[in-house]
């Protein structure tokens, strides 16, 4: 199985080459990430200056549930108060200021490309903390918001804290006929292993439905389309705990839709690779089984003509 890098491959390449390597030189490029992210790196004032900004459309969302105090806490200094023009957040490098010790790169270094990531985890990180706060207070019931974070055209991401678990929704569409068809195998999948297998009895709980939002979404008086789905996750406690546990979490669970539709192309071309393969072989088939020309003319071994009839 392939799990999908968390961090930016091509942010960590280039701080790599700066910060490792001290390769000092202009650059200017405009990077895609999943989910409609876009970054622009470049070298506005010098070459020693590395300026790393980034756009996404739920940003205002992201901000709302503690988006800003998180970037602040991750990047520090690095965090620029006035982003670059047309993006939503810019950091700052200095290779002549950074620090010099190769633990202290690499913790640079995993920070600055893991900062999609980092943004996102802001709604997931303030459920768990209500959640824990709940639990720590022995409350029976919370009346938390519903964090909807608006990532994609049409599909969304909702988190809420409940007394005992973190619920997470992923609306998801799916636009082609065959996507449908491979995302209703993998995502019954999901639902039906931690039933079948006793080794996963304490992974998340997720749930499937097509159309119909679940319950927590009745509110909210969604549009129903055969395009739609929507997979549930349900947290608990222990999926969620202070520290790497509850990093890990927030990691894995970002890259599930990313994660999903990697999976449905790898699963279109292999059945390509496999239909092209067989027809190939029926091909042969066919070569094999031309029939025998009749009255084709034939040769004796001491070399006379003559024609069958």
């Amino acid at each position: 199985m392939i799990i999908l890098d968390y961090h930016n491959v091509i942010i960590k390449n280039t701080l790599e080459a700066r910060l490792k390597e001290n390769k000092v030189e202009a650059v200017d490029m405009v990077v895609a990430d999943f989910d409609g992210v876009t970054y622009h790196i470049s070298t506005p004032e010098k070459k020693t200056v590395l300026m790393i900004s980034v756009g996404w459309s739920c940003f205002p969302d992201l901000v709302k549930y503690g988006a800003n105090e998180l970037l602040r806490r991750e990047y520090g200094d690095y965090l620029l108060s006035t982003p670059e023009e047309g993006y939503d957040v810019t950091l700052s490098i200095d290779s002549e200021t950074a620090p010099s010790d190769e633990e202290s790169i690499n913790e640079i270094i995993r920070k600055i490309s893991l900062l999609k990531r980092n943004l996102l985890a802001a709604p997931f990180e303030r459920a768990a903390q209500e959640q824990e706060q709940c639990e720590k207070e022995q409350k029976t019931e919370i009346n938390s918001e519903l964090m909807a974070i608006h990532y994609r055209e049409e599909e969304t991401i909702y988190v809420k804290s409940n007394v005992d678990r973190v619920t997470v929704i992923f609306s998801t569409m799916f636009k082609d006929e065959t996507d449908k068809i491979f995302g209703k195998v993998f995502l019954q999948e999901f639902v039906d292993a931690r039933r079948r297998a006793p080794a996963l009895q304490n992974a998340p709980q997720v749930l499937y439905s097509i159309r119909e939002p679940p319950r927590e979404l009745s509110h909210l008086n969604l549009k129903d389309s055969d395009d739609s789905s929507y997979v549930t996750f349900v947290l608990f406690p222990n999926h969620f705990k202070a520290g790497d546990v509850r990093e890990d979490t927030i990691s894995r669970i970002q890259i599930f839709r990313d994660y999903l539709h990697y999976h449905i192309k790898c699963s279109k071309a292999y059945m390509h690779t496999r239909m092209r393969a067989r027809v190939r072989d029926f091909l042969k088939v066919l070569n094999r089984a031309r029939p025998e020309v009749i009255n084709a003319e034939k040769k004796t071994a001491s070399g006379r003509t003559f024609r069958r009839t």
